[in-house]
């Protein structure tokens, strides 16, 4: 979320559109606050997360001085159309991301790996931002990435309601004698 944030602000500035740049400084703020939290009561080989917390700082810390070189350092004609394109991939990335459980969840007819908080969340974020991308900024890197979030998250939740998280084990006489 710190990169993704980082990188809408970078690119709403770009552009001189508050409505992205504004809200996403505030993204990037709770996205800051949480990580800090994370890292602070995380197990040093916490299994949440693919890779380290160093891995993921790194990648954090590449998006970011990346951003800044592209902005600032290499000469590019339109350095919001590059930013906006790195957005663009990694908020489909981060939006989709849940449905790399697609395999288990068919496998095991049990929609548990997909956390629903995440995918209502995805759901509303990404209905408001396309609607604000379609009709109010009119900006196809603003609306096309939240459409496709916006299938993705559709998608999760009908698997989610679909398969429930799994079949639970109703309890038989035999467990009630003693």
């Amino acid at each position: 979320m710190i990169a993704s944030s980082f990188l809408w602000l970078s690119y709403g500035a770009l552009i001189r559109e508050p409505a992205v740049w504004r809200t996403n400084a505030c993204g990037l703020f709770m996205a800051l606050f949480y990580f800090l939290r994370f890292v602070k009561y995380a197990p040093a080989k916490a299994t949440t997360l693919p890779g380290s917390v160093r891995h993921h700082a790194n990648g954090i810390l590449a998006i970011v001085f990346g951003t800044i070189a592209i902005i600032y350092v290499i000469p590019i004609k339109d350095p919001a159309s590059l930013v906006g394109d790195i957005a663009v991939f990694l908020c489909v990335a981060m939006f989709a991301s849940p449905l790399s459980a697609l395999k288990t969840v068919l496998d095991t007819k049990s929609a548990k790996s997909i956390p629903l908080p995440f995918t209502i969340a995805t759901i509303a974020n990404c209905f408001l931002w396309s609607v604000v991308g379609l009709f109010d900024i009119r900006d196809f890197n603003i609306y096309f990435p939240n459409l496709l979030g916006l299938a993705c998250g559709i998608l999760q939740l009908a698997l989610k309601l679909y398969f429930g998280d799994g079949m639970e084990r109703v309890p038989s006489e035999s467990d009630f004698v003693v």
